[in-house]
Order: C-alpha cells, then sequence, then structure tokens
C-alpha cells in the first residue's frame, strides 16, 4: 500500500474530525468517535507503522489536534482523548520500532516518522497550545487527593509525557542550520514553555510533598531541557567576562593567528617560480624504486620532501568492527541570550529549592528498584549538570549536599562497573551502554572536582568535610583502582574518544588530589585486598616405608594402645568406618576401612585406629574380619599389629569422564573456597603511579596525544603530566620509545603552529633526546622501537640484556638447566608424538622422559624455546568434563551381558556400575540402557525395596551378602525414602501414572498399566491398599470428594470434547488437610494426578491426557466395597455445598483455541465464572454479601 495514499477509512475518520476556518475551527458532531477511532487504528497498525506514517503526512496533528485542544479545553472528554492520541503521535521512533532498523527499508520508515516529528515540534513551538497545556495542569494540582480521581492522575501524567516527547525530539541542523545565538527549534519550544509558566509548575512538581510519584518524569523533562546547554557557559550568561577570560580568549586568537601565519609562509616557500606543468623531471638518489634503480620524480623540488611510495596507493578500508567508536555528542552551540537567561534562572532557583529534594526521591526510586529500566542516566546527568552549574556560578556546596558524599561515590563505582559488565556481555548495545559509563564518568569526574573546591574553600567546617570524605575514598581501594581498571579495559571500538579524554582529565584531578594529601603527612594507612584461592587438598599416595622403620614406629604406637585400652587416654566418638552417601555397596567398605586404619596407624594416631577398628567390628560382624567381640586387650592389640604390617591393596581412582555437571560443581567449589584477605598497609604514592607505568594505559594516552590539535590547553597539559611522571618521576621513559609515539613527535616538531604548543615540544624533544642517548651504547634500541615494552624489557634494554640473563639464572627456584642430552631426547619424543591423534602429547613426553621429573609448563617453554612450537597456547590443558568418551562395540556387548545378568535382581544399576570394566557415571550408564533399547523407562532401573514384617537384625540370614537393607523401623519413614528418591532421581516424570502413553490402547489397560489378570494388577491392590488405610485414618470424605471431581471431570471432558488440566482446589479444611498428607499425596501420583510443577503452582492438577475412561477406571478404584451404597449418596449430597471441590475448564467450542497464557478463575460457591472484560459487569449485575461465599481466585497455566 503506498503510505501517501490514505486509507478510505482513515480519510473518513480524518475529514469526520471538523474543518478549520481561518483561526477557527468547527468540529463535527463525531469528532470525539472519530479521535476514538484514530486511537484504535493506531493500536493495529503494521510493522512499518503506516497509520502513524500517513497521519502524519496528513498533518493531522497540525491541523486538526492542536486546534481542538486550543479552542475547546471546556470539553473534558474530546480533551482527554486528543490528549491521549498526541502522546501515541509524538513518542520517540525507537519506542514505535523497539530499537535502530538495520535494514534500509525499515530504516527508510523510521527516518520518515522522525521527519514527522520534527514537524510536530514545529508546530508545538506555540505559546497558545502550552498555554492551554499550563492551564489544565493547574487546574488538576490544585486539587486535593481527596477530591482528585484516577481519571484526573492519568491525565496529569499525559501531559508529562507529552511535554516529553516534544521536548525529546531531535533537530535537524541540515535544515536549521542556525548559527550560535540564533533561536532554533527547541529554543523556541523552551521560551513558549516559559511563556506559559509551565516551567514553574515544574519546579512545583519538583518541590512538592505531596506530588512525589511525579520526580522522574519532571527530571526526565528537565534533561531535555538542558541537553544542548553547556553549565559553564550558562552560569557566566548576563555576567561581564572576568580577566582570564579575556586572556585566555586572546591566547586563543593569537594561537590562530601564528598558526595561519606559518601556514601561508610554508606555502609560499613551496611555491615554483616556473610553470607548474614544466617541473622537471628528478632522480632521487638513495631511494630504490620496484628494481634496483632510483626513483624518477616527475613534479617539482618543493615536494620533493613530502615524497612517499603510499602516494599512489590506495587507502586500506578498515573493518567495521575495529573502527574508532564515533563521539555521539553533536556540535555544541549557544541558544539565544533570552533563552539562555530565563534557563540559568530556572536554574538557580531549582538548585536553591528543588535540588536536594528530587535528587533524595529519585535516588530512593532506584535503590528500591521502583524506577523503569536506565533511568538512573536521569539522575547520573542532573548530577553532573547542576553541580558543575553550582561551582561555575556561585560555589554552594550546601545547595547540593545530597550527591555530596561517599555514598555517592559508591553509587557511581558501582554503576560503571555495572555498565562496563554489560558493555562485554550485550555486543548489540554496546554503545548505548558506551554511552551510559560516559554519563556516569561525568559524574564521578564532577564529584571529585567540586570536593576539590571544597578543599579549597575559606571555610574551615568545608574543608574538614572535603578532607573526611577524601580519607574514606583514598582509603578503599575500590577508587583507586576505578581508573586504572577503566585504562586497562579501555576499547576504542566501543568507547569514544571523548570518554578517554574525560578520563584522562579525571585521572589527573584524582591523582594530583591524592598527591597533595600524601604530603601533608607522615604516612598514609590504606585498605588492601587480595583474592586468596584454596585448592582442595590433593590426596597423596602412602609413600612404602622401610620395616626397621615400621619397627621403631610401632614401638611408639604399641604404647598409645596400651594407653587407650585400658582407658586413661580418651577415644574419639564421632568416627564412622563407612561414607553413608557413597555410591560403593556396604559390604564393598570393608577393605577401604581396613586401609583407613592402617593409615591412622601410619600417621601416629593410635586412638582414632582403635576406635575405627571397634566401629567396624560393629558394622561388619560376620566372619570375624575386625576380630570378635570377646577379644582381650592382647588379642586386639595383635590385630592392629597385623593390620600396621600387612600390605593392603589400595585402590587409585581412575580418571573418568566426568559430566559436565560435575566439572561445573567443582568450579563452584572452588569459587566458594575463595577467600578475600582484608588487610591494611602503608601507601606509597610511587608504588601507586607505577600500577600507571603499563603499555595499555601509555596507548590510551598516547591515542588522545593525537588529536593535540583539537584537544584544549587542559586536556594537553592532563596528558603531558601523566606521560611527565612515568617518564621522570619513574625513570621509565624507554616505555615511550615507540616508533608511532616517534611518528606523533615527528608531526608535531614540523607543526607550523609548534609554538604555541610549548609544554608538548619541550616533552617531545626530552623524549627523543634521551633515546639517542641510550642508543649510543645500545644499538638494539632501534629494533625495540617496534615493540611496545614492559617493565623487564625496559631493564633489559636500559641495564643490559647479559645482565638480566644472569640475574635470571641465579635464580635456583626458577632457572632451569637442560642438558643437551635432554634436548635431544626432548626432540625425539615431540616429533614421536607429534601425529597422535586423539591424545595430550605433553602428557605422552612427560611419562617417556628419563632425565628428571619436569613438570608440564617446563617442558612448554623448552620446545617453544627451541622453536618447536609458536607459543604455550599450542598446549592446551584439557579441562575436566568436556571429553566424550565414546562406547565401543566390545563394551555395549559387555553392558547388554551385564544387564542380561542382573536384571532379575533388586538393583541392575548398581549391579552394572560394579562390574562394568570402563567406569563411567551413572546418567551415561542409563542413557546408553535407553538408548540400546534395553529398557523403554529409567524407572526399571530404580532400586526395588522390600519391606519385612519382622525385625531387620532377626531376618538379615534370608537376605544374600550384598543386598543392602535399610535400617527402618516403621513403614511410613519406608515410604517417605521411597518418595525421595523417586523425586531425586527423576523429577521430571513425578506424578506420571502407568497410563502416561495417554492415547493409545485406553480401553484395553487398566491402571496399572499391565495386561488384566483374575487377581487384578499389583497397582490395582496397591491403590486398594491404600485406600483401605485412608479409610481407616478417618480420610473417607476426602476420598468422596476425590472420586466427585474425577467422574466431575470426566463427564465435562466427554461434554465439551476438549481436554484442558483442571487443578483441585480443596475448600473445607478437611480436604486441605488431606492434600497434605503423605498418604493421600501417594494416592494421587497413582492415580497420575500431576503435583505442583513449581513455585507458581499451588494445586495439584487432573493432566489433559487422561481421558473420560481412564478417570472413571481411577474413580471406581477409589470405591470401597466396604461402603453402602446408601451412605455414599448421602456423603455426595452433603458435598454438594463444596462444589465446585475442583475447577473445571469453561465449556467452550473444541475448535476455538485460549485467548491468552493464562486464565484468571473466580470460584462462587460452585459457580465458576470466566474473568476477562466482563469482570466489573458481573459483580454490577449481582451484588452478594460478603462473608457468605468463599471466593477464591486462581490462575490456571495452559498447557499446550
Amino acid at each position: 500500500m503506498d503510505l501517501y495514499m490514505m486509507n478510505c477509512e482513515l480519510l473518513a475518520t480524518c475529514s469526520a474530525l471538523g474543518f478549520l476556518e481561518g483561526d477557527t475551527y468547527h468540529k463535527e458532531p463525531d469528532c470525539l468517535e472519530s479521535v476514538k477511532d484514530l486511537i484504535r487504528y493506531l493500536r493495529h497498525e503494521d510493522e512499518t507503522r503506516d497509520i502513524r506514517q500517513q497521519l502524519g503526512a496528513a498533518q493531522i496533528l497540525q491541523n486538526d489536534l492542536i486546534p481542538i485542544i486550543v479552542q475547546y479545553p471546556q470539553d473534558k472528554q474530546l480533551f482527554d482523548a486528543v490528549i491521549r492520541l498526541m502522546v501515541n503521535l509524538t513518542q520517540p521512533a525507537v519506542l514505535c520500532f523497539g530499537k535502530l532498523p538495520q535494514e534500509a527499508s525499515f530504516r527508510h520508515h523510521f527516518l520518515q516518522i522522525v521527519s514527522y516529528l520534527q514537524a510536530y515540534k514545529e508546530a508545538f513551538a506555540n505559546e497558545k497550545i502550552f498555554g492551554v497545556l499550563s492551564e489544565k495542569l493547574y487546574d488538576l494540582l490544585q486539587l486535593d487527593w481527596e477530591q482528585r480521581q484516577e481519571e484526573d492522575n492519568l491525565l496529569i501524567e499525559r501531559i508529562l509525557l507529552l511535554v516529553r516527547n516534544v521536548l525529546h525530539v531531535p533537530a535537524d541542523p541540515d535544515e536549521e542550520k542556525n548559527i550560535d545565538d540564533d533561536a532554533n527549534t527547541h529554543d523556541r519550544v523552551l521560551w513558549a514553555i516559559h511563556i506559559s509558566g509551565m516551567d514553574d509548575l515544574l519546579k512545583f512538581l519538583a518541590s512538592s510533598q505531596s506530588e512525589q510519584q511525579w520526580s522522574l518524569h519532571v527530571l526526565e523533562i528537565i534533561s531535555l531541557m538542558f541537553r544542548d546547554q553547556n553549565p559553564e557557559q550558562l552560569a557566566a550568561t548576563g555576567q561581564a567576562r572576568s580577566a582570564k577570560e579575556q586572556s585566555a580568549d586572546a591566547a586563543e586568537l593569537e594561537h590562530l593567528r601564528q598558526k595561519e601565519l606559518a601556514e601561508r609562509k610554508s606555502r609560499v616557500l613551496q611555491r615554483s617560480s616556473r610553470h607548474s606543468r614544466f617541473g622537471g623531471c628528478y632522480v632521487i638518489q638513495g631511494l630504490k624504486s620496484f628494481g634496483d634503480r632510483d626513483v624518477v620524480m616527475h613534479k617539482g623540488l618543493q615536494n620533493v620532501k613530502n615524497y612517499s611510495h603510499d602516494l599512489a596507493k590506495e587507502v586500506r578500508r578498515v573493518p567495521k568492527r575495529r573502527q574508532l567508536a564515533r563521539d555521539g555528542e553533536g556540535v555544541s552551540r549557544r541558544s539565544a541570550l533570552n533563552v539562555r537567561l530565563f534557563l540559568k534562572e530556572f536554574c538557580v532557583e531549582f538548585l536553591e529549592n528543588c535540588y536536594n529534594r528530587l535528587m533524595c526521591l529519585v535516588k530512593d526510586h532506584l535503590i528500591r528498584e521502583k524506577a523503569q529500566q536506565h533511568d538512573e542516566t536521569y539522575y547520573l546527568w542532573a548530577m553532573a549538570f547542576f553541580m558543575a552549574f553550582n561551582r561555575a556560578s556561585s560555589f554552594q556546596p550546601q545547595l547540593v549536599s545530597e550527591t555530596v558524599g561517599v555514598r555517592t561515590f559508591y553509587f557511581i563505582e558501582q554503576s560503571l562497573t555495572k555498565y562496563y559488565e554489560m558493555l562485554l556481555m550485550d555486543k548489540k548495545e554496546a554503545t548505548s551502554w558506551s554511552r551510559r559509563m560516559h554519563l556516569a564518568l561525568k559524574a564521578y569526574q564532577e564529584l571529585l572536582t567540586t570536593v576539590h573546591e571544597m578543599d579549597h574553600s575559606q571555610e574551615e567546617a568545608l574543608r574538614n568535610s572535603s578532607h573526611i570524605i577524601k580519607n574514606n575514598i583514598f582509603y578503599l581501594m575500590e577508587y583507586r583502582e576505578l581508573f586504572l581498571t577503566l585504562f586497562r579495559k579501555f576499547d576504542a571500538t566501543k568507547q569514544p574518544r571523548s570518554f578517554l579524554k574525560d578520563l584522562v582529565e579525571t585521572t589527573h584531578l584524582f591523582v594530583k588530589m591524592l598527591e597533595r594529601f600524601c604530603k601533608g603527612r607522615s604516612s598514609l594507612v590504606v585498605q588492601s585486598k587480595k583474592i586468596k584461592r584454596k585448592k582442595k587438598p590433593a590426596r597423596s599416595a602412602v609413600q612404602p616405608r622401610a620395616p626397621e622403620e615400621l619397627e621403631k614406629m610401632w614401638t611408639r604406637l604399641a604404647e598409645q594402645i596400651d594407653k587407650c585400652i585400658k582407658g586413661p587416654e580418651p577415644l574419639p566418638e564421632d568416627v564412622v568406618p563407612f561414607d553413608a552417601a557413597s555410591e560403593i555397596p556396604l559390604e564393598e567398605q570393608r577393605a577401604e576401612a581396613m586401609v583407613r586404619i592402617q593409615d591412622s596407624l601410619l600417621a601416629g594416631q593410635a586412638p582414632e585406629a582403635l576406635s575405627l577398628l571397634r566401629s567396624a567390628r560393629e558394622v561388619w560382624p560376620e566372619g570375624d574380619v575386625f576380630g570378635s567381640s570377646s577379644l582381650g586387650p592382647d588379642e586386639e592389640t595383635e590385630l592392629l599389629r597385623q593390620i600396621f604390617f600387612a600390605t593392603l591393596p589400595r585402590q587409585t581412582a581412575p580418571e573418568t569422564d566426568e559430566p559436565e555437571e560435575a566439572a561445573e560443581e567443582e568450579e563452584v567449589a572452588e569459587e566458594e573456597l575463595a577467600s578475600v584477605n582484608v588487610s591494611e598497609r602503608e601507601f606509597n604514592f610511587l608504588d601507586y603511579m607505577k600500577r600507571f607505568a603499563s603499555a595499555s594505559v601509555v596507548k590510551a594516552y598516547v591515542l588522545l596525544f593525537k588529536n593535540y590539535q583539537q584537544n584544549s590547553a587542559h586536556t594537553n597539559h592532563c596528558v603531558v603530566k601523566m606521560l611527565h611522571r612515568i617518564a621522570c618521576d619513574l625513570k621509565m621513559e624507554a616505555l615511550l620509545f615507540q616508533l608511532s609515539v616517534f611518528c606523533l613527535f615527528n608531526r608535531l616538531l614540523s607543526d607550523p603552529a609548534a609554538a604555541a604548543y610549548k609544554e608538548l615540544v619541550t616533552f617531545a624533544k626530552y623524549i627523543v633526546g634521551k633515546f639517542f642517548a641510550l642508543a649510543a651504547s645500545n644499538k638494539k634500541a632501534y629494533v625495540e622501537l617496534l615493540f611496545w615494552k614492559n617493565t623487564a624489557v625496559i631493564r633489559e634494554m636500559t641495564e643490559g640484556y647479559a645482565l638480566a640473563e644472569e640475574d635470571e639464572t641465579s635464580n635456583s627456584l626458577k632457572a632451569v638447566q637442560w642438558t643437551e642430552e635432554d634436548e635431544e631426547e626432548l626432540r625425539e619424543l615431540f616429533y614421536k608424538y607429534k601425529e597422535v591423534e586423539g591424545e595430550d602429547i605433553l602428557n605422552n613426553i612427560l611419562a617417556h622422559l628419563t632425565t628428571r621429573n619436569w613438570t608440564r609448563k617446563q617442558v612448554a617453554k623448552r620446545l617453544v624455546r627451541l622453536g618447536l612450537a609458536k607459543s604455550l597456547r599450542d598446549f592446551p590443558r584439557e579441562r575436566k568434563g568436556t571429553r566424550i568418551a565414546l562406547w565401543t562395540e566390545d563394551q555395549e556387548l559387555e553392558l547388554q551381558r551385564l544387564f542380561e545378568e542382573f536384571r532379575d535382581t533388586d538393583d541392575i544399576l548398581a549391579n552394572v556400575m560394579r562390574h562394568i570394566t570402563a567406569k563411567r557415571s551413572k546418567a551415561r550408564v542409563i542413557e546408553k540402557l535407553l538408548s540400546m533399547g534395553l529398557v523403554s523407562d529409567r524407572k526399571e532401573l530404580y532400586k526395588k525395596r522390600r519391606r519385612k514384617p519382622g525385625s531387620l537384625a532377626a531376618n538379615k540370614d534370608m537376605f544374600p551378602k550384598d543386598f543392602a537393607i535399610p535400617d527402618l523401623d516403621e513403614a511410613e519413614e519406608d515410604d517417605e525414602e521411597e518418595e525421595e528418591e523417586e523425586d531425586d532421581l527423576d523429577s521430571e516424570e513425578e506424578g506420571e501414572s502407568a497410563w502416561k502413553d495417554g492415547g493409545h490402547d485406553v480401553g484395553n489397560r487398566p491402571l496399572g498399566g499391565q495386561p488384566n489378570k483374575k487377581g487384578g494388577t499389583a497397582s490395582d491392590r496397591n491403590c486398594q491398599e491404600l485406600v483401605r488405610c485412608l479409610r481407616q485414618e478417618g480420610l473417607s470424605g476426602p476420598l468422596l470428594w476425590l472420586q466427585n471431581c474425577l467422574n466431575r471431570t470426566a463427564s465435562d471432558r466427554e461434554e465439551d470434547g476438549c481436554a484442558q488440566p483442571v487443578p483441585l482446589v480443596p475448600l473445607s479444611e478437611e480436604n486441605e488437610d488431606a492434600m497434605e498428607h503423605k498418604r493421600f499425596q501417594k494416592l494421587l501420583r497413582k492415580l497420575g494426578i500431576r503435583a505442583p510443577a513449581s513455585e507458581q503452582e499451588s494445586f495439584w492438577r487432573i493432566p489433559a491426557k487422561l481421558s473420560p475412561e481412564q478417570l472413571r477406571q481411577a474413580a471406581a478404584s477409589i470405591a470401597s466395597k466396604e461402603v453402602e451404597t446408601k451412605e455414599q449418596e448421602a456423603a455426595e449430597d452433603n458435598l454438594e455445598t463444596e462444589e465446585p471441590r475442583c475447577l473445571t475448564p469453561e465449556k467452550e467450542g473444541p475448535i476455538q483455541p485460549p485467548l491468552g497464557p493464562k486464565r484468571r478463575r473466580l470460584v462462587i460457591d460452585g459457580e465458576e465464572q470466566e474473568e476477562g472484560n466482563s469482570q466489573g459487569s458481573s459483580d454490577e449485575d449481582e451484588p452478594r454479601p460478603a462473608g457468605k461465599r468463599k471466593c477464591r481466585r486462581i490462575e490456571e497455566e495452559e498447557e499446550d
């Protein structure tokens, strides 16, 4: 559809609004309905926003809506509808599309809507429209809270949103083409706001105690009003220029004049006397062409110095991902004088009456998360702008006291950290996060500047306050390390040059304040933090000992054992000889218990060894492996002696393929073991400055240095001051010995206007002189120019390479001596195992090296030094849990054989895991059994539990040795343990019964899911047993209620033809108590009723997959033959007052789908009502007395 051809219905609707005759607008009788129709059209526009574009092209807002607002403000309904429509039409284009479109077609529609918005803003530059809005807003604010209705609050919010939308429209400099001190569209809108009195209403909303809910709206409007203003220039408006400002302007003008004269002089010298077309032909000796001959130049001699082989080359295109980030700030301009005077007056009154209170409210909203996403950016902007205005106009710290403190420093530091993390994660929105990060940095800079001004104040109270703030921020490590982190993490492709400029200036101020703070005292104590990661203690293998050493040890141990047996020395009581949480069966832990006793004896812990022996004797009394219970002291000592001297088999745990979950759990455990050690130390300013002496920091400074011609004098001073601290104070001028830095120095020294950059020129000459002084003694310095250097390389350059190597080899802990034989053997092993796939080459080399025990890192370094590998990255360390071990054919056959062998046992999985050759995790074995088709459900692998009527100790001989019997006394505990095991092993299959396959073979399968037999299935017998137990406990009423719900749901599903999950809602206390009963819940699981899947669900649900036949079978299994039919009918009649105990889905057509993902239902005395658009009408039509009927709302999640 052509967007410039208006839709017929839309055209008819717009025509029904009215018409403009001169300055008078005549509305039609259907004007209100037409406005509502336009709102409805906008609600259903397509992704190209076609309705919005057609209304913009027809200029409906300029020709119809604004005249209606101006001439008919007394028509309340029409005024509200038109304001609502105007808010929709003027909303930002980014909100219309969700984000900035990348496709060309959608970008065209986006720009088209922006152009319409700019036309709307031009129409709003009218005093009449803002006068009407101000009067209406004033009348609404005069109403007390008791008189103000909800419609009044909505209208207030819509008026504020309309003003926000109009001010948010971006300017079009190509269309406006305004110069400084000229009024553009934004200035004319601001002037209309001022003339109408809207600015006074904004100040009232910001300062009123009763209008706190509009604080964020007001702050957003104020930020849009001042978006093009500079706080320093705004504060100086209307004042006579000081002598300092005049001298600065004169110096800048003189600098420009000298630059122009120098450029003119250089052009005169380059001009040739001959005609340009007869420049001659010259040979440049010493400069080779593509061959062996010298270069032939066909230009004049005046251009010989500028000749280069790169003149005819095309500039290589920089990839988009490597291009430098662009500055989002537009060209700064001054507004008209009357606008600036009005804005200055607004700022002064705002600081005096509104700033502290409004900023307190906004920060409270941000901390309590009452604001919308990214609203903290307005808070950061307001802090930076108004604190700068206060400092430039008349510095009064009490006016901005709300945002001057350690808490504000902490808030900004946390915001900077959060924005940087999001900058790394959300790469698509990296530009937006970079801008927010820049705003936080500006606020931090202004906060430091304010504290610095307070430090120089004449009032002693202000100086004391600044001293306290500086003491706190210099003490904490987070604030000292902030700028180092920002420099090291600076990325020129994501963060613009303006961010780097503010970062350099803020760092300069912080270092200056810190240096001055340190000079005033002999010592400064600061906080230091170190993260110490505790590694898990590795279990070291026990080294074999000589017989003579064991004899000496046993002499001492025998004395301790004798004391323990006779009683003077107490024995530990918390010794357990087995691991209850281990997967190894209890019978197989006997050998491990024997090893633990021997380890205790070898460690000299005789009491623990004796206690372990006695505990193991109680756990494993069969066979008298740990001695009989009637052992005497001498026999017990002899038994410990035999264990001490015995050669016991020690199992070394093989490195199995751990799943990824185990690896993640191990990493989380290591993070939990990490601790932060907080300590205090004496602060040294030079040591702190040494942290800035790194290549990453110097690169950022050099990047800003390259724009020295566009930088301000203060910015150039900040750059040179930091580089001077590194080169002179730290004596690390070699850090600047880099070719790109020298090219920059060459451009600076050859600049015609170099006289205006005296500080930069002096520093450049100093660095170049130092380099040539070093090059006289170190000829390799020219090669070092090609690389950025660290402190170790700088030491080698200045002190000598041989000295550095001697210092390295003198350290015996770090130096490793490799002989020629070792290197030759290493080469042979490397070439031997280089082509072996699927194995780690370093592990193979370490296993076959014969000379000494080298470490993995030492071998990798030596391979790199020998040139066999490029870097250490060629040998990555294998992470646990990442290797996928495939099943071989022999392993699959072995698994199938073990399954067939143990399929009739009570614990199939444990037996298979115990006898399998290739050790794997339980999850891998279960997955393989399922994939091979040996089992159809993982529940078949669960351990089967048996319950014996007598005591377990009396019947132990009836079970085999390998069968593990749980030590439980009561049947209820056995049931609970069985339920917990089922939940842990397979939570996703919880609640599914034997008919989980739903519609297949429904009629031929009974409740238990197995073929019918004469005696009934095992599941039927279990259900009847549970029902009998529940009736004995007095739960007959809940059982009849459950049976009634199942029958009712079956009848509804037969009538409707569609099935939906139905929640069981107990409305009586008896039924609620039954739903929490363990046996009753077990019965629900047997019947296939699903438990609450998450915390958002509160009720059990009858699944949609259960057919009416299955529901009736479940209801029949609950019925007891012992209950008379009359009693059942009487109980059902008594339960009628509670209906419905379960919620049945509303009767709909079988084809009509649900309208939403969730459905709210109102349950009132057995009647359920769909809650939707008719909610209010249902309540009005039939009022019900409170307290006589139970009403309960639930939210039901639809299942696909």
